[in-house]
């Protein structure tokens, strides 16, 4: 609608649908499927008062600041995941899934990511994300007490680099589609451009701006945590004591209480979400079909892309694909709502509250699962 034009929802590596091909997405969805099974069998054996919460509200989290878009070189943007400060408090396997929840709303809902890519969202940036972040941390971070210095420039390390292997797995996904999708006369049936120019296009954004950003983030939050609520890094660093105070002792309340500092940090971020919506541009291969019949969005798209022309039409693949579903709210631009920047809030009202419905709906079910077998 009129009011929404001249700003674009879509966020950096969220691949949307059509920019892969049908093979590369059973592929990836055929990688990400284990690792959710062994995900939710790691999470169930430890899923209670206290997790439950920490999930929902670090999926929150990362919807919310996903949100945030930030100017790159070139003219596009991208934005930070939170993925780095949700692995090293939850560990990977539960911000996996923390991180994945949030992406399927983010695709079923606001069209933001497809869904026959939904697989390859969730590989990059919840399951190559979480699995970097904490394995770097936990080297760099050592044996060190959990109020260590060392451990805040861990985690911003550790944050850094797995954005940076979320956006490298994006960057060749999308560069191998014309090398191996090609129509009778060669030219690419989905993503056009290919690895020399799609890894560089990617990655210089995410080498600055955008790893910043998640730098920054999972540093910083390290840092809160160790002043405020130490506990919360315990659970992933079993064994390592308080700076020579002995271990940490649990919160005195448990369940959401416990997380209040958490929710009202989400709460503050989420009032400030208009805020992304303020960086113009589009992120890097995520242009709809119609871009490519657009003589300004062309020449955006060129400088983005080492000035290399996209095709003159949309890819045929990307163009059957692209409109395969129908987001209720695409580009986080309810219909109903005629101010872009409330209408952004409103979607991540919205959102946030989808994500805080399935926890609850999730630790009832466990609950109820659980009283039913020990009833029997």
């Amino acid at each position: 609608m009129p009011a929404q034009a001249g700003w674009d929802g879509n966020e950096d590596m969220h691949i949307p649908d059509g920019y892969l091909s049908p093979s590369t997405c059973a592929v990836l969805y055929a990688a990400s499927a284990p690792v959710w099974y062994v995900s939710m069998r790691r999470v169930k054996r430890r899923f209670n008062t206290r997790l439950v919460p920490l999930l929902s509200v670090f999926s929150a989290l990362s919807f919310v600041i996903m949100m945030f878009n930030v100017p790159l070189p070139g003219g596009t943007t991208g934005h930070a995941v939170g993925v780095g400060v949700t692995a090293i408090v939850l560990g990977p396997w539960a911000s996996i899934l923390a991180i994945s929840v949030a992406i399927l709303i983010q695709a079923v809902f606001f069209g933001d990511g497809g869904i026959t890519t939904l697989g390859a969202n969730c590989f990059n940036m919840a399951i190559a994300g979480s699995l970097v972040a904490f394995l770097v941390y936990r080297a760099l971070a050592g044996r060190q007490a959990l109020t260590s210095s060392r451990r805040v420039v861990a985690a911003a390390v550790a944050g850094y680099l797995a954005i940076n292997a979320a956006a490298l797995c994006a960057a060749v996904e999308l560069g191998v589609q014309p090398l191996f999708f090609k129509d009778a006369s060669g030219a690419p049936l989905y993503a056009p451009y290919p690895l020399n120019i799609a890894v560089p296009a990617m990655m210089i954004g995410h080498l600055t701006f955008a790893g910043f950003a998640e730098l920054i983030l999972s540093g910083g939050a390290v840092a809160y945590l160790q002043r405020t609520n130490p506990f919360l890094l315990q659970q992933t660093a079993p064994g390592i004591l308080r700076g020579g105070e002995g271990p940490v002792p649990a919160p005195a309340q448990a369940g959401w209480r416990a997380t209040r500092p958490l929710w009202m940090a989400t709460a503050l971020l989420l009032v400030l979400t208009p805020l992304g919506i303020l960086a113009a541009g589009t992120a890097w291969g995520e242009w709809t079909a119609r871009d490519y019949s657009n003589p300004a969005i062309r020449q955006k798209i060129a400088a983005a892309s080492g000035n290399v022309a996209p095709p003159i039409h949309a890819p045929l693949g990307l163009g059957r694909l692209a409109s395969m579903w129908a987001a209720p709210f695409p580009q986080y631009a309810p219909p109903f709502v005629r101010r872009p920047a409330f209408g952004y809030l409103l979607s991540a009202m919205f959102g946030t509250g989808i994500i805080i419905l399935l926890s609850l709906m999730a630790g009832w079910l466990a609950g109820r699962n659980r009283w039913g077998g020990t009833a029997g």
